[in-house]
């Protein structure tokens, strides 16, 4: 199958390499796609994507005239494709639908970490040699409720880390789950009024944007922590933004941002204009943004790898890709392989 594969890293390259074994004949190039770069695709069975990328109604209308079949994301998350275009042009549509959620988990507490024992703080003073405790007080993790909104393969790997470190974890999905092993499963009204703690972990959809904001913050303790390591725009910023000038919200740990398409992923230290809500957000002793990084573990982006030639593979048998289908609600085709739980 001849593919290409658009916003490549020099690091993926070699997992890419590693999976696919020149099995499929597929260019990488570091531009996102667009409509610009939508040429690129010309002569190719398929388009290989990543979250940043322009995978627009218009963006798809040029790839269908190109003749491209197939679109793969190199993501779980399929909400930057526009899957009704797609299904009009019959060009079927797969993703990694789970990697590594130990990676993500594991970000999510480090930044938790990091928060609570101020870290970014504390080795900024010692690099100018100021050894000074002061305004470096953190807490215990052991006896605190943390809440975990998303009982996915991430969301369960965070329950189980912080119920090794002794806290007390409640979990929230739509969907009731019967191994609960390690977290409570509550309702999200119990979960916000008694965390300590809340790590987000839902994909981004119509019912999920702006899942987080100034209803949702009025129902948590003071001086909450809230962490998300699932997509930017569940949290609507601007509300977060006025907890934390109000002490409603006492640390905030992200990895992702409401805005950081056609930003992160990128080198902007020379833009002469930069992004005011998140200039804001940084300048905050209490604020740890890193750029969707928590992915990036080297098993995880084997992982990813796999799937996405696996997804290829599949095609080029004319099979279907089964669990990893994101063709949408009215795909035709039925999955051979049963879909895993899906979380809010």
């Amino acid at each position: 199958m001849k593919a290409v594969a658009y916003s490549i890293k020099p690091f993926e390259k070699e997992f890419l390499a590693k999976a696919n074994q020149k099995k499929h004949d597929i260019t990488l190039i570091s531009n996102p796609l667009n409509l610009d770069t939508a040429i690129y695709a010309e002569g190719k069975d398929a388009v290989i994507v990543f979250t940043n990328d322009d995978v627009s109604s218009k963006v798809i209308d040029k790839l269908a005239a190109f003749g491209i079949k197939y679109i793969v994301t190199r993501s779980v998350g399929t909400d930057h494709i526009d899957k009704k275009t797609a299904k009009s042009y019959n060009i079927k549509l797969a993703n990694v639908p789970s990697y590594s959620p130990q990676a993500i988990a594991e970000h999510a507490l480090a930044l938790a970490f990091a928060l609570n024992r101020r870290l970014l703080k504390a080795n900024q003073n010692v690099h100018h040699f100021d050894f000074r405790n002061d305004d470096l007080i953190g807490f215990n993790f052991a006896g605190k409720t943390v809440g975990v909104i998303g009982l996915g393969h991430t969301g369960r790997a965070v329950a189980g880390i912080f119920s090794c470190l002794g806290c007390h974890v409640l979990g929230y999905d739509k969907y009731v789950h019967k191994n609960t092993i390690g977290f409570e499963q509550v309702s999200l009204d119990e979960l916000l009024q008694n965390s300590d703690i809340i790590s987000l972990h839902i994909p981004l959809t119509d019912s999920t944007k702006h899942f987080i904001q100034k209803e949702t913050i009025d129902k948590m303790k003071p001086g909450v922590m809230l962490i998300n390591t699932s997509r930017g725009p569940v949290i609507k910023t601007s509300d977060v933004l006025l907890a934390l000038e109000s002490g409603q919200v006492g640390y905030l740990g992200l990895d992702v941002y409401e805005y950081e398409k056609g930003l992160f992923f990128e080198n902007h230290q020379n833009d002469t204009q930069k992004d005011p809500l998140l200039k804001n957000l940084l300048d905050r002793d209490n604020v740890i943004i890193t750029p969707h990084q928590a992915y990036l573990t080297r098993e995880a982006l084997q992982e990813i790898a796999d799937r996405t030639i696996k997804n290829l593979d599949l095609w080029q048998q004319n099979k279907c890709v089964g669990e990893a289908c994101a063709c949408g609600k009215n795909c035709t085709v039925k999955s051979l392989v049963e879909k895993p739980d899906h979380t809010l």
